[in-house]
């Protein structure tokens, strides 16, 4: 089949076409299943003895679990090889990103353009250090060290692994109106889509671990809500391709669920002891 007449192709047209009315309705889907999710963990967090939700993890357990699992995201790099290979010029996913920023950039109104040109500014990195000395200035005020460390290192780990995965693959951006964002460096995976999933998903881990199990619905509707809307943002502005953000969400991703892990892996190691 030509690259053409791809099925990618018309569909990157399509949404294009409809960006922002889709990307209203996926932000809508995302937020309800973040609540959900804040309900069912509310439900779960009731049946929880309150022996076992205040017992504290060992700092041991923790910082193996961090550098296996920091180990082990970035060997999943060579897997990334394979969708930047599928994203360089005149393949069928690079054409598909392509269509879909000329799509955007003709059928959003310029309003749209501006608010998201606002929005954005959720992941930039200056806007997540200032928000991680929060947190962890407030962590230690509740004497939660360890919840603090972990935070830390969430987000210290993403600043390292973000720049490492743009050295490997060196993409280039997409051609962007300057006046509504400045974007500069290579552009595969978003680090402002990975910064953005990994600080606002680790700060509701933090939330639902400190905050009463009431606020863990709304805790959860808001980090979905800031998390998608930075992403979709980088697409909206044309400082990264689809393709770039959906890795950046991945990489995120990989290493939330990482530093969650071993979070939950050393309290459970401690609930365990006799």
């Amino acid at each position: 089949m030509p690259v053409e007449t791809s099925p990618l192709i018309g569909f990157a047209q399509q949404l294009g076409q409809h960006a922002l009315a889709a990307f209203l309705a996926g932000l809508l889907v995302a937020v309800l299943a973040g609540g959900l999710a804040g309900v069912l963990l509310r439900w779960r967090d009731a049946r929880r003895s309150r022996a076992e939700a205040g017992s504290a993890p060992t700092f041991a357990w923790l910082l193996a679990g961090l550098a296996i699992g920091f180990a082990l995201v970035l060997g999943t790099a060579s897997l990334f090889a394979a969708i930047a290979d599928r994203v360089g010029p005149g393949r069928t996913m690079g054409l598909a990103d392509q269509v879909l920023a000329d799509a955007i950039a003709q059928h959003t109104p310029a309003a749209a353009l501006r608010a998201f040109g606002l929005l954005t500014h959720f992941g930039d990195p200056l806007v997540l250090v200032f928000l991680g000395a929060l947190v962890v200035s407030w962590l230690w005020h509740k004497r939660e060290r360890l919840l603090a460390l972990g935070w830390v290192v969430a987000l210290s780990g993403n600043a390292v692994l973000n720049p490492l995965l743009k050295q490997v693959f060196e993409r280039a951006r997409p051609l962007h109106d300057a006046a509504l964002a400045q974007a500069t460096g290579f552009s595969f995976p978003s680090g402002h889509s990975s910064g953005a999933m990994v600080a606002y998903g680790m700060l509701l881990y933090v939330l639902l671990r400190v905050l009463p199990a009431r606020w863990h619905p709304a805790a959860a509707m808001l980090a979905v809500a800031l998390v998608v809307t930075t992403a979709c943002s980088r697409v909206f502005l044309r400082v990264h391709f689809a393709s770039d953000v959906a890795a950046g969400l991945l990489s995120g991703l990989s290493w939330l669920c990482v530093c969650v892990a071993s979070l939950e892996f050393a309290r459970q190691r401690r609930l365990a002891k006799p």
